[in-house]
C-alpha cells in the first residue's frame, strides 16, 4: 500500500510517500480502506518529535470502508469512522491506503455525505462533545467562551453549544474571521491578543459560566479570570504552544470556586471514555440536516499532506483540513 511516512523528525518535507506492506488486523482490530482523513495539530507535534509517542505513519482519524474484521462484527464494505485508539501513537495511523484500527474505536455510520465531508467530523466533534457534555456539563442558557474558536475543534464546539441553546462567545486572532464564527452561532466574537478577560467581563460582568480553552497554557491565567465563581474551564488544546505555565501557583492564580480540568482526545475509546457515549451517528445526521456546519475548510490530495501541515502551522487552516484517500 501507499503510505505517508515520517522519515525523520523535522519540517513537513520529512513526510514522504512510500510503499509499505498492507497491515494485517489482529483479532481486536478492524482493517479499513481509507477514503479520507482529517489533519490534526497533534500530528504536527508527532512529526517534529515533540510528542512522547509516534509511529512512522501518522494520522489519528479516518473514514472509509471495512476491508476485514476478524471478529465478524462488521461486514466488508461497511462505512465506518475511526479515531484515536493509539492511531499514530503506538499503531500506524491513517496517512495510508489501509489502517488497522482498534475495534473499540471503529464506529459504523450510515450517511449520504461525501467521504471528504464525513472526514471533517470524527475527532473534532467527538472531542468537543465529550468535553462540553462531560467536563463542562454545558446546559441550555449557559454562557460559553470558546477560546481558539476558528480551529476545527473550536468550530465544532461553537456548533454544538449553539445548537444546545447556550450563548457562545468565540475568540479569534484574526478580525476577518469574525463573520465565520457568527455564522456558526457565536453571539459575540472577541479578538484574542492574549489578554481578553476584562473584555469578556464587559460582555458578561459576572464572568462566563463555562470556558472551553484550546489556546492552552500561554493564556491560562487570563482564561481563569474570565470565569464566574463556581464556573468551569476545560482545557483541550495547545494552539499557543506546549510550554508549561511558569511559576503557576494555585493559591495566587486559581480563583476560588472555579473548577479547572483537562480533556485529552487520546482517551476516546478507552474504558473510561468509551466511544459509545458519543452520539456520532446523531452528530452526522445534524451535519446532513445543516444544524452543524462541518464542511472542510480545504480538501487536499494525498500527495499534499506536507502542504496541509504547512497550512496548519501558519495558522491558515481556518477549520478542518481534510485529505482525500490515496
Amino acid at each position: 500500500m501507499r503510505a505517508i511516512v515520517i522519515t525523520e523528525h523535522g519540517e513537513p518535507e520529512v513526510l514522504q510517500i512510500q510503499e509499505l506492506p498492507d497491515p494485517v488486523p489482529a483479532d481486536d482490530e478492524v482493517l479499513i480502506r481509507v477514503k479520507a482523513f482529517g489533519i490534526n495539530h497533534a500530528e504536527t507535534h508527532m512529526r517534529k518529535g515533540e510528542w512522547p509517542e509516534a509511529t512512522p505513519v501518522s494520522g489519528i482519524e479516518a473514514v472509509g470502508t471495512v476491508a476485514d474484521d476478524p471478529s465478524g462484527a462488521l461486514a466488508e464494505g461497511t462505512k465506518v469512522v475511526t479515531l484515536m485508539g493509539g492511531l499514530g501513537r503506538f499503531r500506524n495511523g491513517s496517512y495510508a491506503e489501509y489502517v488497522a484500527a482498534a475495534a473499540s474505536n471503529v464506529v459504523p455510520i450510515e450517511t449520504s455525505l461525501d467521504w471528504t465531508d464525513l472526514a471533517a467530523i470524527p475527532e473534532s466533534y467527538a472531542t468537543a462533545w465529550s468535553a462540553l457534555h462531560g467536563n463542562l456539563e454545558l446546559e441550555p442558557g449557559h454562557t460559553l467562551l470558546v477560546r481558539g474558536a476558528t480551529s476545527a475543534l473550536g468550530q465544532a464546539a461553537v456548533n454544538i453549544a449553539h445548537d444546545l441553546g447556550s450563548t457562545v462567545i468565540a475568540t479569534t486572532r484574526r478580525e476577518e474571521r469574525a463573520d465565520l464564527l457568527h455564522g456558526l452561532g457565536a453571539e459575540h466574537v472577541v479578538i484574542d491578543d492574549g489578554d481578553i478577560a476584562d473584555r469578556v467581563r464587559e460582555l458578561i460582568p459576572d464572568g462566563v459560566d463555562r470556558l472551553f480553552d484550546l489556546v492552552g497554557n500561554s493564556v491560562l491565567r487570563d482564561s481563569l479570570r474570565a470565569v464566574r465563581t463556581n464556573g468551569r474551564i476545560c482545557q483541550s488544546g495547545f494552539l499557543g504552544g506546549l510550554g508549561p505555565v511558569d511559576g503557576f501557583l494555585p493559591i495566587v492564580d486559581m480563583p476560588s470556586g472555579v473548577q479547572f480540568s483537562f480533556f485529552g482526545s487520546f482517551e476516546l475509546g478507552t474504558e473510561a471514555f468509551p466511544l459509545s457515549t458519543v452520539p456520532l451517528q446523531a452528530i452526522v445526521e445534524k451535519v446532513e440536516a445543516g444544524h452543524y456546519r462541518a464542511q472542510p475548510s480545504r480538501v487536499l490530495a494525498f500527495e499534499e499532506v506536507a502542504e496541509a501541515h504547512r497550512l496548519m502551522e501558519r495558522g491558515e487552516a481556518a477549520g478542518k483540513l481534510v485529505v482525500a484517500g490515496a
